[in-house]
């Protein structure tokens, strides 16, 4: 038999990931709830910097699951640096999850308040030679989780957006080039950070996350041009693309802390 593939329906959606995929059922999973009166703030966490090649953008992709742009990650190009993290850490690609309407749509959560969508900026360790092999280490990854909150347009938002008229059935692929995605960030840099998950299959236990704590605003239309993607292929009926975030996992145990 064919292994059915997964995605955010009832009949493959997150509840059903464990069957095929052991990680998920792990005690490193994420997202979570973050319940801000129970994170101490570390005096010993010292300030992120990222500093991105816009060159080093090479095209962006439906894949069915979210939209994607990849990133050159051959050498050190693109890199993460500080915060909780020892070493470099090389930016391989960025996506996004989102609901199906304004109001909820992100994979954290912060004190109960969901917001609109939620970027992942995914960076791997080059200290251990391929992704692949990062993938296998509990420091392997560091990913910047940024919150998306519906207010005013955002203008570096919208060269994203404009991209995805080009791709807007799964399998589609287009070039994006000349974009630092650096241009999404808050202004205020405070984070919390956790050790976790990737949040969709196969939910490898190797994440650093770093989850900003200030949101970023785009409009309500931004919003919009999201769910306006298709999870089915060009020559089948559309299916839209509005839901493709995995609700909180349990924490576990594990230690949040904070930044600020």
């Amino acid at each position: 038999t064919m292994a059915k593939e997964w995605g955010y329906a009832n009949h493959n959606g997150p509840d059903h990931w464990p069957e095929l995929f052991p990680f998920a059922k792990g005690n490193k999973q994420s997202p979570i709830e973050l319940h801000t009166k129970d994170i101490k703030h570390d005096p010993t966490l010292s300030p992120w910097t990222a500093s991105y090649d816009p060159g080093s953008a090479k095209t962006i992709l439906n894949n069915g699951k979210t939209c994607r742009v990849v990133f050159d990650d051959t050498y050190d190009r693109s890199m993460l640096r500080g915060g909780p993290l020892i070493g470099s850490y090389r930016l391989r690609q960025f996506h996004l999850h989102w609901g199906s309407s304004d109001d909820h749509g992100s994979e954290h959560s912060v004190d109960g308040v969901k917001y609109a969508a939620e970027l992942h900026l995914v960076h791997w360790n080059p200290k251990y030679n391929t992704y692949g092999g990062a993938l296998k280490q509990p420091d392997g990854i560091a990913v910047v989780g940024v919150f998306l909150q519906v207010g005013s347009e955002k203008g570096e938002f919208q060269l994203f957006l404009d991209a995805l008229d080009k791709i807007k059935t799964k399998g589609k692929e287009t070039p994006f080039t000349n974009f630092n995605p650096s241009c999404l960030f808050p202004a205020c840099r405070d984070y919390w950070t956790y050790q976790g998950s990737f949040t969709t299959p196969p939910c490898e236990e190797c994440i650093v996350w770093l989850l900003l704590k200030e949101p970023i605003t785009v409009s309500s239309d931004q919003m919009a041009k999201l769910r306006s993607l298709y999870s089915s292929p060009e020559n089948e009926p559309p299916v839209p693309l509005v839901r493709n975030w995995r609700p909180p996992q349990p924490l576990k145990g594990r230690i949040v802390r904070a930044s600020f």
